[in-house]
């Protein structure tokens, strides 16, 4: 049987309450040091209990589809606002302002459920619960990002958990994977923390890693 992607020990780490002053902090080794901009976005992330319990519904999927371009678990977020390539000197602006949002705001519940694709090439799993205080939450939360004057493209927000993307040689597997999700339905459960995200780690010929520039609990948690 194909192993999740991610070991529990990673995905514990980087679910926690991890903050980090700025983007530049967490090289690594094989990282680039020379790298002045990170792709950024602001997101939510469900909690391991919520993961783990998606991850089992996932087994067949990964077990018949192992050349599909599997998402980390640990990597698994909800995408409010994506920014785009920022200059790192940009990026603290938005830390204040996020973190009072984030503590004006309760906890949003939310559950992932089913499973679905964009153009047979994007596996996803749907998003269910408060979808209006979440969509709130993004107004909100792009709000912030214009009144710090960093431009972006607002798309329209469609919630969702992206999890694999097909290779260009192989056009079924995306929509039988989400076929096979389609009466998954997870357990509910509230947001903890508002999460601005980096991925410029580990740019180069391997896979793109988020990590957490910061993350700041939602009033009450």
């Amino acid at each position: 049987m194909t192993d999740l992607p991610g070991s529990d020990t990673e995905r514990r780490t980087a679910l926690g309450p991890d903050v980090r002053p700025d983007v530049r902090q967490d090289l690594r080794p094989g990282e680039d040091p020379r790298a002045s901009t990170a792709r950024v976005f602001i997101a939510l992330a469900p909690p391991d209990e919520a993961k783990d319990e998606l991850a089992r519904a996932l087994r067949p999927a990964y077990d018949a589809y192992p050349r599909m371009r599997w998402n980390r678990i640990e990597d698994w977020h909800i995408t409010l606002a994506f920014l785009g390539e920022l200059p790192v000197e940009v990026v603290p602006r938005l830390q204040a302002p996020l973190a009072g949002l984030a503590a004006s705001l309760p906890p949003v519940e939310l559950s992932l459920r089913g499973g679905g694709h964009f153009d047979e090439r994007v596996l996803w799993s749907g998003i269910d619960g408060e979808l209006d205080a979440l969509h709130r939450l993004a107004t909100g939360v792009r709000a912030v990002v214009r009144e710090c004057g960093i431009p972006f493209e607002e798309r329209p927000l469609r919630p969702h958990l992206t999890l694999a993307r097909a290779r260009r040689d192989d056009p079924t597997s995306v929509v039988a994977a989400a076929a096979g999700l389609s009466a998954f339905a997870g357990r509910p459960w509230p947001t903890e923390r508002l999460h601005l995200v980096g991925s410029d780690f580990g740019r180069g010929p391997g896979p793109i890693r988020y990590r957490d520039i910061r993350s700041w609990s939602f009033a009450g948690r």
